[in-house]
């Protein structure tokens, strides 16, 4: 069937004309962009369901013959001479629908009595006065590598702006710009105030990016310190080995372990984990652990010799 306008409007098709503006009225002070910018669709669609259902030639139309006929047009009843109806455009401006239905070019201005009090019911701001928005927050995924180097990173943003007029909105794009300093943590938030949906009677809502760290393949992070886990054999264990790492910066260093790596045994290399955000010339530590392999079965003869080493 297309576009219900009578679900849009939340009333059924037995709806009487004041039915029609009541429930307009409700729901467009309700969803205005100026007080809810997540529901300018919505607003819009109000705007053109109202447009339709309250004239009595389109409301028709469309009862008969459903949204593709009134968007496509219908043979004319009277004439038979094979003439169609027009077919319905929408205007696309649904602050021009909400400003003609109360009667003023600002929509908050002049109210009468009835809808001023809709509007304090539906939590709009007061008279010449403006609401601010709550924070729109946003993840920012980075990777170990962005955030021990530090980097830039720019996102495409839409955002609502107003028009000349004051009234109408458009849709404009935007770059945002962020700088990654080394060392930042996970949570980190980057704040761009003001750069939210904007409102004729609302100041922008701030923007913010939440820092989140995507997984590493063999590093893990815990504030500054970085964990590398490291597989060996039971022999290893017992006999000392090394172990080389390549680190975030593309280094590869020697670490040699020479105790016997017990359950719980990590090994600390002081200054090779993650630089400070306050002074990225400092760094975290490096932490070893172990993952100790043992064989699946001794021969007799290989216990007795491990029974014998173990005895001295």
């Amino acid at each position: 069937m297309g576009i219900d306008y009578y679900a849009i409007l939340e009333i059924n098709r037995n709806a009487t004309d004041a039915d029609i503006k009541k429930s307009y009225r409700r729901l467009a002070l309700k969803n205005h962009p100026s007080s809810r910018p997540d529901a300018a669709d919505v607003f819009y669609e109000l705007a053109e369901a109202y447009d339709v259902l309250s004239d009595l030639r389109k409301k028709a139309t469309y009862d008969k013959f459903g949204e593709e006929g009134l968007k496509g047009g219908v043979p004319q009843e009277s004439g038979g001479n094979g003439a169609w109806t027009s077919p319905y455009v929408f205007h696309a401006n649904p602050n021009k629908t909400f400003r003609l239905f109360f009667g003023g070019d600002n929509p908050f201005a002049d109210f009468s009595s009835l809808a001023a009090e809709e509007a304090a019911s539906a939590g709009l701001p007061p008279r010449g006065g403006k609401t601010r928005d709550g924070p729109i927050e946003r993840e920012l995924s980075l990777t170990l590598d962005d955030l021990y180097h530090g980097c830039t990173k720019k996102i495409k943003i839409s955002r609502r702006v107003m028009n000349d007029d004051g009234y109408t909105s458009s849709i404009k794009e935007k770059i945002l710009s962020i700088t990654v300093k080394p060392g930042w943590n996970e949570g980190t938030r980057i704040t761009f105030p003001e750069e939210g949906d904007q409102g004729p009677n609302s100041v922008p809502a701030d923007i913010v990016f939440i820092v989140r760290q995507k997984t590493h393949p063999w590093f893990t992070r815990e504030r500054n310190n970085l964990t590398y886990k490291s597989s060996v054999s039971l022999e290893m264990a017992l006999t000392g080995f090394s172990v080389d790492v390549e680190t975030l910066d593309g280094r590869l260093i020697n670490i040699p372990i020479n105790d016997i790596v017990h359950p719980g045994y990590s090994k600390l290399v002081p200054g090779e984990g993650m630089p400070l955000s306050q002074d990225p010339a400092l760094r975290g530590d490096l932490i070893l652990t172990f993952d100790t392999q043992f064989p699946p079965k001794l021969s007799p003869d290989s216990k007795r010799l491990i029974k014998h080493a173990l005895s001295l």
